[in-house]
């Protein structure tokens, strides 16, 4: 299994750290699956224009074609003026619109207050609904003073995340197996 744990801003050390917390975790329990950290802050990554995303070079179709390769992401995401970050939007916008089709994606958000809590449910499933991901319906919400030293020093968030690893592993398992007997029953 190709996971890929995506931390979406260029800014910040809080949403890298709670996906390195989540990649050190999958590491530990499912040693197996090929597992890659997208930092956006340590790619350039052109504007979309409109191009198929196999038609940019360098970094941008770098990150492109991992994220498009993934059998699940872990989408880590600060919040900025209660929304996502410009950043991500953008790799959104360079991906095709089934880009998540067969894809489970998972959610990990972090903020300054707990004021921003519904952004997820307004603002970023929808985009990964239309997009045709498979939800983890359960996300990580992390807060400012959850964070100690670009360490997470909450022990339930520490709890919540390894629940949350596995929720994406075994979504990922359950819909392979889904696929599998639909396969069989049309004899492919």
């Amino acid at each position: 299994m190709k996971i890929v744990v995506l931390a979406g801003s260029i800014v910040g050390s809080k949403t890298r750290t709670a996906a390195v917390t989540a990649i050190e975790m999958l590491q530990n329990k499912y040693p197996q699956h090929d597992v890659t950290l997208l930092d956006l802050a340590d790619y350039t990554v052109e504007f979309s224009d409109g191009r198929n995303y196999f038609e940019y070079d360098g970094d941008t179709k770098l990150v492109a074609e991992t994220v498009m390769g993934a059998d699940a992401i872990i989408l880590g995401t600060p919040t900025f003026q209660a929304s996502i970050p410009a950043t991500l939007k953008n790799i959104f916008d360079l991906l095709p619109v089934n880009a998540f089709r067969d894809k489970v994606i998972s959610m990990i958000v972090t903020a300054g207050t707990s004021k921003h809590y519904l952004m997820v449910e307004q603002q970023l499933k929808p985009i990964l609904a239309y997009m045709k991901a498979h939800i983890v319906p359960t996300y990580v919400f992390i807060e400012e003073k959850d964070f100690l030293r670009k360490e997470i020093v909450n022990d339930d968030v520490l709890f919540r995340l390894e629940r949350l690893v596995e929720d994406t592993v075994l979504t990922v398992e359950a819909y392979e197996g889904i696929r599998k007997k639909q396969d069989e029953e049309y004899d492919f």
